[in-house]
């Protein structure tokens, strides 16, 4: 599992809705405001976690985005799925999207590495809510740092100097 920006961007478009009412809709231009995110973007990222249950949208007067329960609720491995898909490094291990593989029961990594990853993973993620990203966004925390750390594969496939 890598974070993308798109990742990073849901985190603050849902940091900035956990700060929110639960009752209150958010208009897109408020919230891009408030995160950064530019608007054509963001709406996008919150038409998915909308398509996933994680965000609820109003049209017209009054509309916008909402959390559809508490923040507390949301955790961030559902935030993930519906943002990147499988959380599992290999379709071998995934819980959502498997795959077979003809070399399953005899394969050692796949038993001793690639099921604890994930399940690692996955426990991790669960126990972080968007209430944890509600109170980054109270702090003042914006993520730019994370952007700037992320791991691009051109990156990944050019040697370091040591």
């Amino acid at each position: 599992m890598r974070l993308s920006a798109t990742d990073i961007y849901a985190f603050k478009a849902l940091g900035y809705l956990g700060t929110q009412p639960l009752e209150r809709f958010v208009g897109s231009e408020e919230l891009s405001r408030a995160t950064g995110v530019k608007r054509t973007y963001l709406v996008r990222i919150l038409a998915v976690l909308v398509g996933h249950g994680l965000v609820i949208s109003k049209k017209g007067i009054g509309g916008g985005y909402a959390l559809p329960r508490s923040p507390e609720e949301i955790n961030l491995r559902d935030v993930m799925r519906a943002i990147d898909g499988p959380i599992a490094p290999l379709a071998c291990v995934s819980l959502n999207w498997p795959k077979a593989c003809v070399e399953e029961a005899r394969c050692h990594a796949r038993s001793q590495v690639w099921l604890r990853v994930r399940d690692a993973v996955l426990e991790t993620l669960s126990q972080v809510s968007v209430a944890d990203l509600a109170e980054d966004y109270r702090r003042g925390v914006n993520y730019r740092e994370c952007l700037e750390h992320l791991l691009h594969p051109i990156e990944l496939l050019t040697p370091r100097s040591k």
